[in-house]
């Protein structure tokens, strides 16, 4: 990946916030648009059609965290205009395989996260050769607020070696470490919950968003991400073209 990109987490649950939020962040330099997974559950569909209707050039991830009908699922995001589909790899093998053939059918990419794995960095390699186009590497919400000081952080480095696929650390960060992914590996920058949503009541965080939002985007785009690391070879991973 030639250049960071900085995505927005819309984990709430007002589809008119997500896309009073969604302006302001494209706005602000936003790249992607998340649908996130809240905001699938109040509003289905309709979340990702209201924001490829009103945001027709904006890549759009659906945070579905598909666990099973991977196909179907992945189909029907792709209808309603995401561009990218979550699946999560404490999900079977097959249903990961299903959803990456439907990417390849419906030309949308295949997002795996290793929420909840029970040993991520073999995880993420798993799901590179199962086919995935990018890992998530993903601390959760409650796990990060259970254990406390659990950061995605912790073994980025390690996940960052283990797959040729571009990776993001998602999960409590801040907003400087947020800025520091792309020089360790992870050029895919996501900025949700607590930087600017608010993880509790699933709404905007207050303060300046827009400030907050250009400032992070500014400083993410102009940072230097780590040099391109050449294909994995003899362990069945790598990226499907």
């Amino acid at each position: 990946m030639k250049h960071p990109i900085v995505q927005l987490s819309l984990d709430l649950t007002s589809l008119d916030e997500a896309l009073e939020t969604a302006a302001i962040g494209v706005e602000a330099g936003v790249d992607w648009l998340e649908a996130g997974t809240p905001l699938l559950l109040a509003e289905g569909l309709r979340a990702v059609e209201a924001l490829r209707s009103r945001f027709p050039t904006t890549p759009i991830v659906a945070d579905l965290k598909t666990m099973d009908g991977g196909y179907l699922e992945a189909e029907m995001m792709a209808k309603a205009g995401a561009n990218f589909v979550v699946v999560m790899g404490r999900a079977h093998e097959a249903t990961i395989r299903r959803v990456v053939d439907a990417g390849r059918d419906f030309g949308i990419s295949v997002m795996g996260d290793n929420l909840g794995a029970d040993d991520r960095v073999i995880c993420a390699r798993w799901m590179e050769s199962l086919g995935v186009d990018i890992v998530v590497h993903h601390i959760g919400y409650d796990e990060r607020n259970m254990i406390r000081g659990l950061s995605p952080l912790d073994e980025l480095d390690a996940v960052v070696r283990a797959v040729s696929v571009p990776v993001q650390a998602v999960g409590g960060l801040s907003i400087q470490q947020a800025i520091e992914c792309p020089a360790r590996g992870a050029p895919l920058v996501v900025i949700g919950a607590p930087l600017v949503i608010d993880g509790a009541a699933f709404r905007p965080a207050d303060g300046n968003l827009y400030s907050v939002l250009e400032r992070i985007c500014a400083d993410v785009h102009r940072s230097e991400p780590a040099p391109s690391k050449p294909p994995r070879g003899g362990d069945g991973g790598g990226s499907r073209a």
